[in-house]
């Protein structure tokens, strides 16, 4: 008894379905993770102000946010005041952008120490971050 080999010819398509189900999901997934990075980080309970104004994009601002305890944060990572300090100092931008946000309920007195550590370091100029006031 003579057995007859039979052969099957090799798919030559390949199935598409899977690689747009992952292409999906990846993008979805991306989508819904860049509106949480264009959000602040540092859950803040900003001023209301009437008047607002956008800041020139000339180069990446530095944004120091301060919470209602005083906290305070560069770039979104917790330091100490004396580590503010020594990163004020590290700044090699000719005329760097500081955005300070602070929440609402902050006490007046860890801005002005935020303010006055720039000032020593001959930074006056500040864009204050707040919310549209609702009328």
């Amino acid at each position: 008894m003579r057995r007859e080999h039979t052969y099957e010819p090799e798919i030559a398509d390949i199935n598409m379905t899977p690689f747009v189900d992952i292409v999906l999901v990846i993008l979805v997934t991306f989508m819904v993770t860049a509106t949480f990075v264009s959000q602040g980080k540092i859950p803040l309970n900003l001023p209301e102000a009437s008047t607002q104004e956008k800041i020139q994009d000339k180069q990446k601002p530095i944004i120091l946010s301060l919470t209602e305890s005083g906290e305070i944060y560069y770039d979104d990572v917790a330091i100490a005041i004396d580590s503010l300090d020594e990163k004020i100092a590290q700044i090699n931008q000719p005329d760097p952008q500081i955005v300070i946000r602070s929440d609402a309920k902050t006490p007046f007195e860890y801005v002005v120490k935020v303010i006055d550590v720039c000032k020593k370091y001959h930074i006056s100029t500040f864009a204050i971050q707040t919310t549209k006031a609702t009328s």
